[in-house]
């Protein structure tokens, strides 16, 4: 049984820009000598307050109840017993996630004209429903797979989409890289790793990159693959690696560039980089591990997943 529900929000783009210029009234100066109209950030915030309020309004009565921003989540504890609701954009519901253990999340759209909400499949009006089900263990459940990033120094590091290994600044990352009985040494822009949540966001990126590349380069008429032909389903133990932009010299080699990483197979990198690597997770670069020369990281799927709740 749930014994609290924790609230995760984020700030709305009127309270960041309310936060940078130190009042509304300059932050309207800004915009509006920009050309620009500062009327969609407030009809943006006054939606996100509204909805917001009205979740927390539609709280199942008798369970305690706490609300954080997003910012505070890397050094939040939460409860085994918690419920975990969202109320924002899916890449909140992604960033939360990653710091949950053995609770379910619950997201909630606060505006679907502007949030798209692939994540999140409850409205506001339908937010009192879902949390009385989910309140009492009745709610329907989807398992999400997690990779991980564990250091040789105990460290560990979650990713509900992608993770990368590479340089903080554009710069070439230096490393070894071991799988599948092969090691090669490495100089590129970064490795990324990809959930099945994640198989036809960043990695489509790639490889429609690659693809185009190639093309262009041989002349040949290059189809790219339908992204369906490599998505994983959102439970499947396993994730995808892929090196960006691989060099070849007389020190680094670019044939182990892509690969399917399961739980008896983890990918192994071996920093060679004196300052600036990083690993980092769904775009969050403020949440990092720092990745320099000495440091190893086995990077696998994790042994826990996320819990979304969904509808029947």
């Amino acid at each position: 049984m749930i014994e609290r529900i924790v609230i995760v929000t984020r700030r709305t783009m009127l309270e960041e820009l309310t936060a940078r210029f130190n009042s509304t009234a300059q932050a309207r100066f800004y915009i509006e000598h920009q050309g620009g109209s500062f009327d969609e950030y407030e009809a943006a915030h006054t939606r996100y307050r509204a909805a917001l309020a009205a979740v927390q309004a539609a709280l199942p009565r008798g369970l305690k109840a706490h609300t954080i921003e997003r910012g505070f989540l890397p050094n939040y504890v939460f409860g085994e017993n918690d419920l975990v609701v969202t109320v924002g954009a899916d890449g909140l519901v992604v960033n939360t996630a990653k710091y949950t253990t053995t609770q379910a999340i619950l997201a909630v759209n606060p505006d679907p004209a502007r949030v798209d909400g692939i994540l999140i499949p409850f409205g506001v009006a339908e937010a009192g429903a879902a949390l009385a089900r989910a309140a009492t263990g009745r709610a329907p459940e989807r398992a999400v797979t997690l990779a991980q990033a564990a250091l040789n120094d105990g460290q560990v590091l979650y990713a509900f989409n992608d993770l990368f290994i590479g340089p903080r600044t554009h710069t070439s990352a230096r490393y070894r890289l071991e799988f599948g009985g092969r090691a090669e040494d490495q100089s590129s822009s970064g490795l990324i790793v990809s959930t099945g949540a994640g198989s036809t966001g960043w990695l489509q990126s790639v490889v429609n990159g690659a693809v185009g590349v190639a093309a262009g380069v041989t002349g040949l008429t290059i189809t790219p693959p339908a992204p369906e032909s490599y998505r994983l389903p959102w439970e499947a133990d396993e994730l995808y690696f892929t090196v960006r932009e691989p060099f070849r010299s007389r020190t680094s080699q670019a044939t182990l560039v892509f690969g399917k990483l399961t739980p008896r197979q983890p990918l192994v990198v071996r920093s060679y980089m004196p300052e600036g690597g990083v690993i980092f997770s769904d775009g969050l670069e403020q949440d990092y591990l720092s990745f320099n020369a000495g440091t190893v990281a086995t990077i696998g799927v994790a042994a826990r997943k996320a819990r979304l709740v969904v509808k029947d």
